[in-house]
């Protein structure tokens, strides 16, 4: 555990260090890979809000091909768990005890893609998150009953 927040203090000191704004067209392989492996309706892609020089990830949004599709931010709840609900660009958002705004609770869903915040990889591709393990204890839940769910740092 030690070891992993020292590199978790590394590697946010250097994005801190190298952040910068990224165009839309930086999505466009994302965009690709969604076109071409979710019809229209079935997409339900669960986005991050950005905080911490973390990548914008709601510039996804600009793209046309991404109006009206299902987009989820997720909410931290009761014992640590999070779930994802719906949030549309302009809805109002509320902060949460992280200080990181989240959309009000309505009906929580399950998505089909996940955009993960992410500090670091390796090489075998593990993802080093913040270390509060909200991410890791949804996807098990979920992958524990077979849910497909694809996930991208």
């Amino acid at each position: 555990m030690y070891q992993k927040n020292i590199l978790r203090k590394k590697y946010f000191n250097l994005r801190k260090k190298k952040y910068y704004e990224i165009d839309k067209e930086f999505f466009f392989p994302l965009l690709n890979f969604i076109k071409s492996n979710f019809k229209k309706k079935n997409l339900k892609l669960a986005l991050y809000y950005p905080a911490s020089f973390e990548i914008n990830v709601l510039k996804l949004l600009e793209n046309q091909c991404m109006e009206n599709k299902n987009i989820l931010l997720p909410v931290i709840e009761a014992n640590n768990r999070m779930n994802f609900f719906s949030w549309k660009k302009n809805d109002v958002l509320l902060v949460n005890k992280f200080g990181i705004l989240e959309p009000q609770k309505t009906k929580f869903k399950i998505p089909n893609l996940v955009l993960l915040p992410i500090l670091s990889f390796d090489r075998n591709k593990y993802r080093l998150g913040y270390g509060k393990g909200f991410y890791d204890r949804y996807l098990n839940k979920y992958l524990k009953k077979k849910s497909n769910i694809i996930t991208v740092g």
